[in-house]
């Protein structure tokens, strides 16, 4: 059931994504596309967390070194958003980092700059 009940959360979650997609279309601000998806968070009751602060395990020490996550989707999803040209390698390492500290098992990687949604969106699972 829980399998099930995840990938209900990740439809929604790529739901709530293609219809801001949908609205605004490429070209925008990074911090556009966030603040949209925010609102569409809201409306379809996702609990979300926004710019959530992620630590870094040093030597059993935990440091804050000024790592964000764009989303925290109901403590289960990161959502890593983009606005570029291209993703590249560095961009799905980002996430996958931040998964790891994270202890989280799924991740998105979204460019919002591309004509078709599908094509700017990648899924990652631990």
């Amino acid at each position: 059931m829980k399998g099930r009940e995840f990938s209900d959360l990740s439809n929604r979650v790529i739901g709530c994504a293609i219809e801001v997609h949908k609205v605004l279309g490429p070209g925008l601000l990074e911090s556009s596309y966030q603040q949209c998806l925010a609102h569409e968070f809201t409306i379809n009751q996702l609990e979300f967390k926004l710019e959530h602060p992620l630590s870094v395990k040093y030597k059993e020490i935990y440091l804050d070194c000024g790592y964000r996550l764009d989303f925290l989707i109901e403590d289960k999803i990161i959502l890593e958003l983009k606005s570029i040209e291209q993703l590249k390698g560095i961009h799905e390492a980002q996430l996958l980092t931040y998964m790891k500290l994270a202890n989280i098992k799924q991740g998105f990687l979204i460019n919002f700059n591309v004509k078709l949604l599908k094509q700017g969106l990648k899924s990652f699972v631990l």
